[in-house]
């Protein structure tokens, strides 16, 4: 078969280099075989060298003599298509995106740093975040919505508080929930409640109040009577979370209120960190029977929770001095009994609370100071924890960074994360069962290395 007759140029499927005879046909077979990566590459190639074309000049920047030398790729673009419209950019070609991927990657690496991917403090990653509400996934009823975006904000805190946010909530929940056609309400209310559940802890991690009420709760509606008419069975479940509350929240802070009010004599000096609503009780308990003492609120950043207890002391007329967590050293010699509350109590004696409760009750033992953590059994978690580094939560941020003589606005105070400034608030720490005298809790006084008793006092029911 002779060859191909010349062209005055080559044409688009012809030979590139050497003769055309030894050449294998470039034509549509050959396109076939590329892979779909392959194809979209010379597309690219040929946009741009038909846009290069047009502008009268070279791709990218590149050097004369290539547009002197068109390639078949050129050539082939050459050929009349589809105009192109106007306010459309000529797309890059593959050295120009990598070009542009590698700008974007030198720009992320000098943007605000996130807490999620904040260059030297990704160690605390698995911290819990304090952060704005989601779009609800599922059928998320108003009252938890609400409720949720208080926990975000930090608008209600407090284990008791939060407790009895959630529970009160889920009343709500109960009592608007219509059982479907062919379900019970035993069955197919826990699944009604899953994504509400899922949705609060979304806004703000799960406290260990909150996980015992639940699961309480649970318990109960997989208890209920499917005979029952489906009103009936929502108030009696309204009635158990209502006992709940009272039983282990209500009564319980009674109770340690008087037994801890006995240990509060005429002339002590109690000190207290931060602020516990049950510790508060204790107190405005002991101040209402007469007893004459003294209280040292030790305060702390960023949520400086002690000045509300402080507001409430002083109004009830209890003497009252203030002081930051630095100057803890300075008075410690003066303290007679130290009195914190707890976030939660470990099975091993541990008791996780506010941070900063931890270097308090080191400092009361190395003075001889006794220690004593007002605490409601419904916090005991059967778990151990060692430290508060493997599970934390952070507090939100806007500190404000006070200079003195203060010649900048309140607003212009406010810290934040920026470039060359990550802010690290962790919400709790770990206090040791060693640097812990006793532990008041409604079922009586416990020490540390007896916690693990608790359930056997309750008759395993938390």
């Amino acid at each position: 078969m002779a060859p191909a007759p010349s062209l005055p140029i080559h044409p688009p499927n012809g030979p590139v280099n050497g003769d055309a005879s030894k050449q294998p046909p470039q034509g549509r077979s050959s396109q076939k075989s590329m892979t779909k990566a392959e194809r979209r590459e010379l597309q690219e190639k040929q946009r741009a060298a038909k846009a290069a074309a047009k502008a009268g000049g070279p791709v990218n920047g590149a050097p004369s003599k290539q547009a002197a030398k068109p390639t078949p790729q050129a050539t082939a673009a050459a050929t009349p298509k589809r105009p192109t419209k106007s306010n459309e950019a000529p797309a890059p070609t593959a050295s120009a995106l990598r070009t542009q991927t590698a700008a974007r990657a030198r720009a992320a690496s000098v943007s605000v740093p996130t807490p999620a991917n904040a260059r030297g403090l990704r160690i605390f990653s698995h911290f819990g975040l304090p952060k704005p509400v989601s779009v609800a996934k599922g059928d998320i009823h108003p009252t938890i919505l609400r409720l949720a975006l208080q926990f975000s904000e930090f608008k209600i805190t407090g284990a008791n508080a939060r407790c009895i946010a959630t529970l009160s909530a889920f009343k709500t929940v109960i009592q608007d929930y219509a059982t479907p056609p062919n379900n019970t309400l035993s069955r197919h209310l826990m699944t009604y409640l899953s994504p509400q559940i899922s949705h609060l802890v979304a806004a703000r991690p799960m406290s260990v109040t909150m996980g015992n009420a639940i699961r309480q709760l649970k318990l109960e509606i997989s208890g209920s009577d499917i005979d029952l008419p489906e009103q009936d069975a929502k108030d009696a479940l309204c009635q158990k979370i209502d006992n709940y509350i009272r039983d282990r929240i209500i009564i319980a802070d009674q109770v340690i209120e008087e037994t801890a009010g006995n240990k509060i004599k005429d002339g002590d000096v109690i000190l207290t960190y931060a602020r516990s609503s049950v510790v508060q009780k204790v107190l405005l308990g002991a101040h209402a029977e007469g007893r004459q003492f003294s209280v040292i609120v030790v305060d702390s950043r960023p949520m400086l929770e002690g000045k509300r207890l402080l507001s409430v002391l002083a109004s009830a007329g209890i003497q009252c001095t203030y002081i930051l967590l630095p100057a803890l050293g300075a008075i410690i010699t003066e303290v007679t009994l130290v009195l914190v509350g707890a976030h939660s109590i470990h099975s091993n004696g541990a008791v996780y609370s506010r941070a900063g409760t931890a270097l308090v009750a080191m400092m009361a033992k190395l003075h001889s100071v006794p220690v004593v953590v007002c605490c409601e059994t419904y916090k005991y978690s059967e778990t151990v924890q060692l430290d508060s580094f493997t599970k934390n939560e952070l507090a939100p941020q806007g500190d404000l960074f006070s200079s003195f003589p203060s010649v900048k606005a309140r607003d212009s105070l406010t810290l934040e994360n920026d470039e060359h400034l990550e802010i690290l608030n962790p919400l709790y720490d770990l206090t040791p069962p060693n640097c812990i005298t006793a532990v008041v809790t409604e079922v009586g006084v416990i020490p540390p290395n007896s916690i693990g008793s608790i359930p056997v006092a309750l008759g395993r029911l938390l």
